[in-house]
Order: structure tokens, then sequence, then C-alpha cells
């Protein structure tokens, strides 16, 4: 198992703080990562709203997700190397660190 590391960034040098994510398999393809990494922040947002209100849904959450990465509205490096084909397998070794370069919101808006 891996703990990948995701950093959130933007195009004015914001940078997020990193937040760790558990990962079974040693190996995953872009679209898989994007589709973990959505379903965690969607599981998050939804813990901390009650009774419903704005709750999300992961599969309505990852279609613009993987639409942004395709339109090259969100960027994806795999440590120092950015990830182009959503369906390349990449590597994930202990300490991986995966940076989302945000040109639009992930999740919401």
């Amino acid at each position: 198992m891996a703990v990948v590391t995701f950093v959130d960034e933007t195009t004015t040098g914001e940078r997020s703080a990193a937040r760790a994510l558990d990962i079974a398999e040693e190996r995953l393809t872009v679209r898989a990562l994007i589709e973990r990494r959505v379903a965690a922040e969607t599981a998050a947002h939804n813990a901390r709203t009650t009774r419903g209100e704005d709750r999300r849904d992961p599969a309505h959450q990852t279609g613009p997700a993987l639409r942004a990465f395709a339109g090259n509205g969100l960027l994806v490096l795999v440590g120092d190397r950015q990830v182009t084909d959503p369906d390349e397998e990449i590597w994930l070794v202990p300490g991986t660190e995966v940076t989302f370069l945000k040109l639009v919101p992930l999740v919401g808006g």
C-alpha cells in the first residue's frame, strides 16, 4: 500500500497543505487516481455537511474533473513529471506526491 500525497496548486502560485490518501494498488491509471481523489474530497465535504444540505455525489463530481483534465483545465504532476493521458498507468511508491495544478475547481465551484 502506498500513501499518496496530494497537493493543490493554482496558476497564481498558491499551494495547499499536503493531504495523504492511502492507495492499495502499486499501479493505477491517472483516471482512477483522479476518481479516488475526487471521491475522497467529496466524502470529506459530505462529512462536514448536515442533513443532506449541499451533499455531493462523487459520480457527478468526477465527470467535470476528468473533462478539466482532458481540456487542460487541470494539470497533473506525479513527482516532477506531468502526465497527460488519463489511461496511463503510474507507479505509486511510498511518498509519491501528486500535484493538481487547477485552472478550474475540481469539486464545487
